[in-house]
C-alpha cells in the first residue's frame, strides 16, 4: 500500500462587491484564515476579485480586466510567499488591447508563478454571455508543478467537458480545480434548482472519478444582478465522494486533507487510463460524426 502523501486544500467561497480592491482584500482575508486552518493549496472562484460581470453585453465592463502580472496576481504572489501556501488566482485577464480572456495564475509557494491556464470553453446563455467578453484559451490543458502537489486547472464551463478533465490529468495533475461562477436565474430554482446543482456536482464528481484525482470546485455565493449564486463548493476523492461541502447560502472557507497516496490506489484498481482505447478515439476530433 501507498504512505500516504497528505495535502490540506482550501476552497474559498465568497460573495462580490461592486469595489475589485475591497473583493481583494476581503480575498486575502479569506486566504489567511484558510492558511491558518491549514490549507497549503488554496482556490478561489472564478473573476474572483468583480462581480460577475457577463450578465450584460456591457463594453463598460472591459475596464474590469487586469493584466498578468496585474495588481491582484502581485498581491496574491506576496501573500502566497509571506505564508507559503500555493494560490489559485483565477481573474478577467487583459492580454492586450480587444483581447481577453477568463483566466488563472498558479502561484507557488514562494510567490513565483507556476502557470497560467485560459479558459478554453466559453458559454453563451442567458445572464451568462462570455462570448462577448473572452477569447478562447490557447495554452491547452495543463497541470502545474506546486510545492505541494501537481495542481491543474479548468474553469467553470470546461466542467461539462469530460475531454478537459481528462487531459489535465494526462499532464499529471493531482488536485483539479474548477473555479466556478454559477447559479440560479430567475424563475428556475424552483423547480429546476435541486436538479441544476446535482447535474453540476454530479459532472464534476464523474471527473474525480474517471480520472482519479481529487477535484475542488470552489462556487461564488450571494446575489448578484439578476443570478442567485448557488454556491455549495465542494471537494471530492478519486472515487468520486464528496469530502466536504459549503453551504448554498453564506461565505466559507471549505479546508480539507488530501491523501494523495489514493491516486495511485484508486487507478490501480479501477485501471481506466490501462484500459483506454487510444486508437480508436480519433473521432472525437470532429464536431460530428455523420451516419
Amino acid at each position: 500500500m501507498s504512505s500516504k502523501k497528505e495535502v490540506r486544500v482550501g476552497l474559498i467561497q465568497m460573495t462580490c462587491a461592486e469595489d475589485a480592491e475591497v473583493n481583494l482584500q476581503r480575498s486575502i482575508a479569506n486566504v489567511r484564515e484558510a492558511a491558518k486552518a491549514g490549507a497549503q493549496v488554496i482556490c478561489l472562484q472564478e473573476v474572483f476579485n468583480v462581480q460577475y460581470p457577463c450578465q450584460t453585453e456591457d463594453h463598460a465592463n472591459f475596464e474590469l480586466a487586469e493584466t498578468i502580472p496585474g495588481p491582484s496576481t502581485t498581491a496574491m504572489a506576496a501573500i502566497a510567499k509571506e505564508l507559503g501556501v500555493v494560490i489559485v488566482v483565477p481573474v478577467f485577464e487583459k492580454r492586450t488591447h480587444g483581447l481577453y480572456h477568463n483566466s488563472a495564475v498558479v502561484i507557488d509557494a514562494d510567490g513565483q508563478t507556476a502557470g497560467l491556464y485560459r479558459k478554453m470553453h466559453i458559454p453563451d446563455d442567458p445572464l451568462y454571455y462570455e462570448k462577448f467578453y473572452f477569447t478562447p484559451g490557447d495554452r491547452g490543458f495543463l497541470a502545474f508543478n506546486t510545492r505541494f502537489a501537481k495542481v491543474g486547472v479548468c474553469i467553470c464551463w470546461d466542467q461539462w467537458y469530460p475531454e478537459a478533465a481528462r487531459l489535465t490529468a494526462m499532464q499529471g495533475a493531482e488536485l483539479l480545480f474548477y473555479p466556478t461562477a454559477i447559479g440560479w436565474i430567475p424563475g428556475e430554482k424552483d423547480v429546476y434548482g435541486a436538479s441544476q446543482y446535482s447535474a453540476w456536482q454530479t459532472m464534476i464528481r464523474s471527473h474525480s472519478i474517471a480520472n482519479g484525482v481529487f477535484t475542488g470546485a470552489p462556487n461564488r455565493v450571494g446575489v448578484e444582478g439578476a443570478i442567485q449564486f448557488w454556491g455549495g463548493s465542494f471537494m471530492a476523492d478519486p472515487y468520486g465522494n464528496v469530502m466536504a461541502q459549503s453551504p448554498h447560502e453564506g461565505e466559507n472557507q471549505l479546508v480539507v486533507t488530501c491523501d494523495l497516496s489514493l491516486i495511485n490506489t484508486a487507478r490501480t484498481h479501477w485501471p481506466f487510463f490501462r484500459d483506454r482505447r487510444i486508437d480508436a478515439f480519433a473521432d472525437l476530433q470532429k464536431r460530428w460524426c455523420e451516419q
